[in-house]
């Protein structure tokens, strides 16, 4: 499924981010919807916690990335596998929520 969707809260916060992954062009885009200041870094990380591809170099709450096929492929068959982590400042992976197909609303 190419549109999917994570519901993330942590430390009293709570955002959504929705994902448009294109596996057969290796393309990911991203919208990232959180209120929460000091935002450093976003991912998609394994059941592990170990990080399977980053939402861009730097921290932007829009954009779009070239990304590896295979991994994009695991995704979309099975989103539930895996999970955003929204990095802070002062709280690695601070707002997480789990991948599910669809988009996610407020």
């Amino acid at each position: 499924h190419p549109q999917l969707g994570a519901r993330v809260s942590g430390m009293g916060e709570h955002g959504i981010v929705n994902l448009t992954s294109h596996a057969t062009s290796g393309k990911l885009c991203w919208t990232v919807e959180v209120p929460t200041k000091g935002i450093t870094a976003a991912s998609v990380r394994d059941a592990a916690g170990m990080k399977v591809l980053e939402l861009g170099m730097h921290y932007t709450a829009k954009g779009c990335e070239t990304e590896s096929k295979k991994a994009l492929s695991l995704i979309e068959a099975k989103p539930g596998k895996y999970r955003v982590w929204i990095d802070t400042k002062g709280h690695p992976g601070d707002l997480r929520g789990t991948l599910f197909a669809g988009m996610a609303h407020m």
